[in-house]
């Protein structure tokens, strides 16, 4: 796949929440190796889809309200790697407003997410869920 398909596979990824998780986590190779920046709560490596829906996605439903509403707004491709920046809204079951921005960078390989590296503002994280 060339840059175009692979930006192409990242936004449909996205827009595939709407369709429920397997929109988003049919994208994503069943090896990930994904990387959530910082040291939150929340933050870490995680290896494999199986990992990263029991140690994050998991963690993060038990506390929102609904899922995190991502809105790309910028994608960047370039070979294998597809940088996306988007902004997030969700509340937290207290009913805490959780709004980020993110810049995630992903690895586009055999049609699917091999590799993904996320950045946010980690302070947000914190002060929303706590360490």
């Amino acid at each position: 796949m060339g840059a175009s398909e692979n930006k192409e596979l990242v936004r449909k990824m996205f827009a595939g929440l709407s369709e429920g998780p397997e929109g988003f986590l049919g994208r994503i190779a069943d090896d990930v190796h994904y990387t959530l920046i910082g040291n939150t709560s929340f933050s870490g490596t995680f290896n494999g889809k199986a990992e990263l829906i029991k140690r994050l996605l998991e963690p993060l439903a038990a506390v929102l309200e609904t899922g995190i509403a991502l809105t790309p707004y910028n994608f960047i491709a370039e070979g294998d790697y597809v940088v996306m920046q988007a902004r997030g809204k969700a509340t937290t079951k207290t009913g805490k407003a959780y709004n980020n921005t993110y810049c995630i960078v992903f690895r586009i390989a055999n049609g699917k997410v091999q590799e993904v590296t996320e950045y946010l503002d980690t302070a947000l994280v914190d002060a929303t869920f706590g360490r």
